[in-house]
């Protein structure tokens, strides 16, 4: 069974439930349809039900068992204008303002639908920009307590060498910090840790790579992630972790072993935590591309409550499977 199959029957049991806020993209509709006869998650669609229904009918969609809520009618609209004047007063947020973001910006809409238990989760950015989703999510969710950072991972699925590499690589960050600090870089390994145990169902063993192994090369960039290793010791971390190791050094079990030999994560990393975005993003595509992996993601992470992007080129399978995953997430 595949790890996507694994996840929905995870989503299944959970039954979270799931906003979609960018209901009048017919790839959204679809998959509410989807998602229901599934039985993936609890679907709330936003927009107005007249438009929605109609739009659903030209596309051939089927909206039964989803529930739509128009922000404009939204019975609790002022409980929600009230917290989003309490999450940005600091920045001079009123309640005319708040008011005219809610109603109107169907992304801060939905988190705000999370932050306030209304929903345990959202997928959005089939139609947004990823800045736009991400605003959102820190704007109105904020980060998790004691994260101080946003990040994302990919879950690239394997389909060759499998023996070698195992099934499932956890790629991060791929899509929003352009050059972590080493901070940063603990923190995305953190939150790449949690997901693989709490998403992927594997034990995690994090590689922080360069292109140096423990000392074999000097440069300011590879005392970043030198230091992010220093982070993690101090912070004691439950998983076990390796940093500065080139990726030969943290997948190839003969080359860790003749590279980093005191380690026990190097040549059996299942978590690669790439220097910057840069390498990241060529990284996983490069694998992706070349390797016929599957990548799911990006997955968000350090939010107190699960939001994910969407990529504005997704299909309908991808907002279903991206749904079960923030389900299981939110579980």
């Amino acid at each position: 069974m595949g790890i996507i199959n694994q996840i929905k029957e995870k989503s299944k049991i959970a039954q979270k439930t799931i906003v979609l806020p960018e209901a009048t993209d017919e790839r959204v509709l679809k998959a509410a349809q989807e998602i229901v006869k599934e039985g993936l998650a609890k679907v709330v669609l936003v927009g107005n039900v007249e438009t929605l229904n109609a739009e659903a009918a030209k596309v051939g969609a089927n909206l039964e068992g989803a529930t739509i809520i128009d922000p404009n009618t939204f019975e609790n609209i002022d409980a929600y204008v009230a917290k989003l004047v309490e999450r940005r007063a600091k920045k001079g947020m009123t309640p005319e303002k708040a008011k005219e973001i809610l109603t109107t910006d169907v992304n801060f809409f939905g988190a705000m639908m999370v932050a306030l238990g209304d929903a345990d989760g959202m997928v959005s950015g089939s139609d947004s920009p990823t800045a736009n989703v991400l605003r959102a999510g820190f704007q109105v969710i904020g980060p998790k307590p004691g994260m101080k950072t946003v990040s994302s991972v990919f879950i690239m699925e394997l389909k060759d060498k499998v023996e070698e590499y195992g099934n499932i690589l956890i790629f991060g960050d791929c899509a929003v910090i352009p050059e972590p600090n080493s901070q940063q870089l603990a923190d995305i390994a953190m939150g790449a840790a949690e997901t693989a145990r709490s998403v992927a169902g594997i034990e995690p063993k994090v590689a922080l790579m360069t292109f140096s192994t423990k000392g074999s090369a000097k440069h300011d960039s590879v005392d970043v992630v030198a230091e992010a290793g220093k982070i993690l010791a101090e912070s004691n971390v439950d998983f076990e972790f390796e940093a500065e190791l080139q990726a030969d050094a943290a997948l190839v079990a003969a080359v860790g072993a003749k590279k980093a030999p005191e380690s026990k994560v190097a040549g059996n990393a299942n978590i690669l935590v790439f220097p910057n975005l840069a390498a990241g993003n060529i990284g996983y595509k490069l694998v992706q591309r070349l390797a016929g992996a599957e990548a799911h993601g990006p997955l968000l992470q350090g939010l107190a409550a699960p939001i994910n992007d969407l990529s504005r080129g997704c299909s309908v399978s991808d907002i279903v499977n991206l749904t079960a995953i923030t389900s299981v997430q939110a579980n």
